[in-house]
C-alpha cells in the first residue's frame, strides 16, 4: 500500500495538547493529508471528545490509559527520555513523537500504526 493510501485509510484525528501551537502545527499537517481534525486544549476536554466519537489517530501530549480499542494513539511530547518512550508504548500508545517533530515523523507515524 502506498503512503497516500495509507494516509486516506485513517479519516479522522484528535490532538489533546495545551500548546494553541502544536494543535495548529498538526492540524495543518492532518488537514493536507486529508484528515478530518479535532483538536481540545485539555485532558478532560479531550476525554469528553472521545466519548462522543471515536477517532481513527489520536495524537496526545499527556498519556491516557488507550480505552478504545479502533483508535490508535501516537504520543507527542517533550518528554523524551527511555524511560517516557517504553511507558507510552507499555501503556497502550501505538507511536512515540518527540517534540519538536518534522512533518515526515507525523506522515511516518501515520504510515506505521
Amino acid at each position: 500500500m502506498t503512503q497516500q493510501k495509507i494516509l486516506n485509510s485513517i479519516r479522522s484525528a484528535l490532538i489533546i495538547d495545551d500548546e494553541n501551537d502544536i494543535c495548529f502545527l498538526l492540524s495543518n499537517i492532518l488537514k493536507k493529508n486529508d484528515l478530518k481534525v479535532s483538536c481540545v486544549n485539555s485532558l478532560a476536554e479531550g476525554i469528553a471528545s472521545l466519548k462522543l466519537h471515536e477517532p481513527c489517530v489520536l495524537f496526545l501530549d499527556n498519556y491516557v490509559k488507550n480505552e478504545h480499542a479502533g483508535t490508535k494513539i501516537i504520543m507527542v511530547t517533550a518528554h523524551d527520555t527511555p524511560d517516557d518512550r517504553k511507558n507510552a508504548l507499555q501503556r497502550g500508545a501505538n507511536f512515540f513523537i518527540a517534540k519538536p517533530f518534522t512533518v515526515d515523523q507525523i506522515k511516518n507515524a501515520l504510515q506505521n500504526i
